[in-house]
């Protein structure tokens, strides 16, 4: 059973008990009874108590360093790296910009950009004005999702350079930035690590290579998706690409160093990279790298009387939302631990998740009316909802 830690005030009235107990004799032979509420005695009591206190946190911290499941930050990552687990560095926003100019002008890389908004960039390239436009490419300065941007935002060269008008009139990014892993995300992964140790190119072992890649959350397999020998490996990036609600951005396909099909763009492509590196994949292994699609799911709640409030919509609209992104599978992927295919999400799941909302006494959903299955290769997603008093 867990050891009780006692309180600052138990501690307190501990020493001051103590102290009534040893039965202090004053000089004239009178017995201490009681303590004076300012007493020299009841303040040592209470500094002792007080350093008693954190004696016993100092103890209680240590205690949550020595295992891995309750360790934190470099302890954590101490316990990770024995299992081959690192924790994922926050990498920079990477991209394009394109800017008006002079034929023949050059921009150097290492020139300081700025964004519309204030943050710093800066060219990684060097390109010349070429029929009226010059494209660079640029990445933030600051690693983060903080750099991240949409494709148009515009960037402004920071020292003027002749010959090349300062502000660009189109810009994409290529590459989102990510943030540090959180030491919940680190956690999760080293614990895999060490309920499932590598197998050499196993189920599991892909879906742990996938989760260990910058900006990737969630990860399913399908061997031999496309004939003997391959394997198709799903992903979604829910953070770094939540402006498309999470779906890689780029084309379905194989590493860049793999001769035996088309390699991938974009966001596949840094993952079948990272598959193909060093200690991932076995050799003989043809991986494909690929984004879901959207299966969207159209839900109409009704019954909501006078609950049908805008407030709760958006709650509903939430609660759906995470119910799919706890239950949701890609369609013809296997589940690592037992080989099995995914099974379908059952009207419990949604009816939990509504039933969560405090605000929402009553309600039904008129559609869907079954189980919700996933069609081969795709995820499915919460679509339009409608609600109905």
């Amino acid at each position: 059973m867990p050891y009780p830690r006692p309180t600052l005030s138990t501690l307190r009235d501990q020493v001051l008990q103590d102290i009534n107990a040893a039965r202090i004799t004053g000089p004239n032979g009178t017995v201490l009874l009681a303590l004076l509420q300012r007493a020299i005695l009841r303040v040592l009591a209470n500094a002792t108590a007080g350093m008693s206190y954190e004696h016993y946190g100092y103890l209680d911290w240590i205690a949550r360093q020595s295992v891995p499941f309750t360790a934190t930050e470099e302890f954590l990552e101490a316990w990770a790296n024995l299992k081959a687990v690192y924790r994922l560095q926050a990498s920079a926003t990477a991209g394009t910009a394109t800017f008006p100019g002079t034929n023949g002008v050059p921009l150097v890389a290492g020139v300081p950009l700025t964004r519309s908004d204030g943050a710093a960039f800066i060219t990684t390239s060097t390109a010349s004005v070429a029929a009226g436009t010059l494209t660079v490419s640029i990445a933030a300065t600051t690693p983060g999702t903080g750099g991240n941007f949409d494709a148009g935002t515009q960037f402004s060269i920071a020292n003027p350079v002749d010959g090349i008008i300062g502000t660009s009139t189109a810009s994409a990014q290529t590459t989102p930035g990510t943030d540090v892993e959180t030491d919940d995300s680190l956690r999760t992964r080293m614990l895999a690590a060490y309920a499932a140790p590598p197998q050499g190119g196993d189920r599991q072992d892909y879906i742990e290579w996938a989760l260990a890649i910058p900006g990737v959350t969630r990860a399913w397999i399908k061997p031999q998706g496309m004939g003997p020998g391959t394997v198709v490996l799903y992903v979604m990036m829910d953070e770094v690409e939540a402006a498309f609600g999470g779906f890689p951005q780029g084309s379905n396909g194989v590493a860049a160093h793999e001769t035996r099909d088309t390699p991938a763009t974009g966001d596949q492509l840094t993952v079948a990279n990272a598959i193909f590196g060093p200690g991932k994949q076995p050799v003989t292994a043809l991986v494909y790298a690929c984004a879901p699609n959207r299966q969207a799911v159209d839900f109409a709640i009704t019954g909501l009387g006078s609950a049908n409030t805008a407030a709760n919509q958006a709650l509903i609209k939430a609660a759906l939302a995470e119910m799919f992104l706890q239950f949701g599978n890609v369609g013809g992927t296997i589940d690592p631990e037992s080989g099995a295919t995914w099974t379908e999400i059952q009207p419990n799941a949604w009816y939990s998740a509504l039933s969560a909302i405090s605000s929402i006494p009553s309600f039904d959903v008129a559609s869907p009316s079954g189980p919700i299955t996933a069609v081969t290769g795709s995820l499915p997603v919460l679509g339009t909802v409608t609600f109905a008093s």
